[in-house]
C-alpha cells in the first residue's frame, strides 16, 4: 500500500478519524461531523462482528473495518436534493432505454432490505434498513444486449462508478431512496443513490442520475485516480 499522503482521501480521512477519536474519546462515543451525528459502536460490537459469518462462509466484517452505528457523511459534489428535479436515465446498450422521475420510481416494486455497507476508509454499518428498487428490475425493463458485461452508475457533475453486471443485478443492489425508515438524507445522496453493498461504498453512487449498461468496462471517478477497479472489501481491494 502507498505511504500516507494527505492529498489522498483515504489516508487523509484515516488520519482525521484517528485525531478526532483521540480528541473526543473522553467525552463519549457521539462524534459531530459535517453538521450531522454519527456514532461509533463499542469495541465489543466490532469484536462480535468479527466472529459472525455470512451464509457463504466469509466473515461478516471484512478485514480492516470497524463498526459504526450510522452512515458517516463522506462528502462529494452534491446534486439537487429535490425530488421534483430527479430523473433517472436507464440507457446504454439496451433495447428499450427509458427515463423515470421520482413518482415513477415509487410506483415500481419496492424492496426493504437490512444490509451491511463498508466504506474504504475503514468503517462499516451492519444490518441497516434501506428501501428502493432493485437494479435488476430496471434492467428487465430496459433489456440489456447479450454483450453487456458492466454497469456504469452515473451521478451528479459527471461522477461515475463502474460495477460488473452480475453485481449490479444482485438481489441486494438497489436504487435507494429511504434509509432507516426515512427519506434519504441529503448528505447521503438524496433524493436517490445507488446501493451496491457487496463492494466498497464509493461504488454506491450518490445523487444518482443514470444507469448505463455497457459491454466494455469504463473505470469511474475514483478508479482512474488509483483506487481498485473492483473494490471487494473482503479482499481489501482498496488501491489498484
Amino acid at each position: 500500500m502507498p505511504k500516507t499522503r494527505l492529498d489522498d482521501p483515504i489516508d487523509a480521512q484515516r488520519l482525521d478519524d484517528r485525531r478526532r477519536f483521540l480528541r473526543l474519546a473522553g467525552i463519549g462515543s457521539a462524534v459531530a461531523a459535517l453538521g450531522a451525528w454519527w456514532l461509533f459502536a463499542d469495541d465489543d460490537r466490532t469484536a462480535a462482528a468479527r466472529h459472525e459469518s455470512l451464509p457463504d462462509g466469509r466473515p461478516r466484517l471484512p478485514p480492516g473495518q470497524r463498526v459504526l452505528e450510522r452512515l458517516k457523511p463522506m462528502g462529494g459534489a452534491p446534486g439537487s436534493p429535490n425530488k421534483t428535479d430527479f430523473r433517472l436515465e436507464v440507457h446504454g446498450e439496451v433495447e428499450q432505454p427509458f427515463t423515470i422521475d421520482f413518482a415513477e420510481l415509487l410506483a415500481l416494486p419496492q424492496q426493504e432490505l437490512e444490509l451491511d455497507v463498508h466504506c474504504v476508509t475503514g468503517w462499516s454499518v451492519l444490518g441497516a434498513a434501506f428501501t428502493g428498487v432493485r437494479i435488476a428490475d430496471l434492467a428487465a425493463r430496459a433489456k440489456p444486449h447479450a454483450s453487456v458485461r458492466h454497469v456504469i452508475l452515473e451521478g451528479a457533475h459527471g461522477y461515475t462508478a463502474n460495477v460488473r453486471l452480475d453485481e449490479a443485478l444482485a438481489e441486494t443492489s438497489l436504487v435507494c431512496h429511504r434509509h432507516l425508515g426515512e427519506a434519504l438524507a441529503e448528505r447521503n445522496g438524496a433524493p436517490v443513490r445507488a446501493l451496491i453493498p457487496q463492494l466498497y461504498f464509493w461504488k454506491s453512487t450518490k445523487w444518482l442520475t443514470g444507469i448505463r449498461f455497457v459491454s466494455r468496462d469504463e473505470p469511474g471517478y475514483w478508479e482512474v485516480r488509483g483506487y481498485h477497479n473492483h473494490a471487494d472489501p473482503w479482499l481489501e481491494e482498496r488501491y489498484g
